[in-house]
């Protein structure tokens, strides 16, 4: 892609009315990258939501609904009594999962330095509610605090 591509790319994105803003919107919210992450292999309703600690039944089903909209997983009736239904990922979910999974790796890699930058802050700026957070307490790092 040319400077002159990727700057027009920027622009557009930065519109808050832009055709690309809903789609990164999703992208960036709090379930759509993990349950992405769950789908490795096909799987029903429940077992997706056994794998996200803390996503409600409610909150779930729109982050379904979204990302089978935006062809990224894919949504199969199968046929049994009672009927199920079985997610999994499309070629296009396949693909944002690669891009996902190196800003993933990014931030497991880095994850001491954005801790230990954003520590130095709130000494600094006198943050008393910022809590220290490790990388390996299983919480997720916070790159904007």
């Amino acid at each position: 892609m040319s400077t002159l591509e990727a700057r027009n790319a920027l622009d557009i994105a930065r519109r808050s009315d832009g055709p690309s803003r809903p789609i990164l919107d999703q992208i960036a919210d709090k379930w759509s990258m993990t349950v992405l992450a769950v789908l490795d292999e096909p799987r029903r309703f429940n077992e997706i939501k056994r794998h996200l600690d803390g996503v409600t039944q409610r909150v779930l089903t729109q982050t379904l609904r979204r990302l089978e909209r935006n062809g990224m997983i894919r949504r199969r009736v199968l046929p049994t009594s009672p009927v199920g239904v079985e997610y999994s990922r499309t070629p296009l979910g396949e693909s944002v999962w690669e891009v996902f999974g190196q800003v993933y790796a990014w931030v497991n890699a880095n994850a001491d330095e954005i801790l230990a930058h954003q520590a130095d802050y709130d000494r600094r700026h006198g943050c008393r509610d910022a809590s220290p957070r490790t990388a390996d307490s299983g919480s997720a790092v916070s790159l904007v605090s």
